[in-house]
């Protein structure tokens, strides 16, 4: 087995915390609730190991997805 494409919990972390903000940013989440707050729960399965920020972040993407808000941090 090659280790070097074994992906660690942080690197999962990382790239998709990396797409969330990508698609925060550019208010995707206006257009595609649904696709963004399911890509947030394959963020959030790993809350444990999300730091503060990141949780912080993701709590303030459910709710500019939830009031229908344009993303402008």
């Amino acid at each position: 087995m090659d280790t070097g494409v074994l992906m660690t919990v942080k690197d999962k972390i990382n790239e998709r915390m990396d797409k969330l903000q990508a698609w925060m940013e550019s208010n995707y989440h206006l257009e595609h609730p649904e696709e963004v707050e399911e890509h947030i729960q394959s963020v959030s399965k790993f809350w444990s190991a999300l730091s503060e920020e990141d949780r912080d972040y993701i709590q303030g993407a459910r709710f500019a997805i939830e009031s229908k808000m344009e993303w402008n941090v």
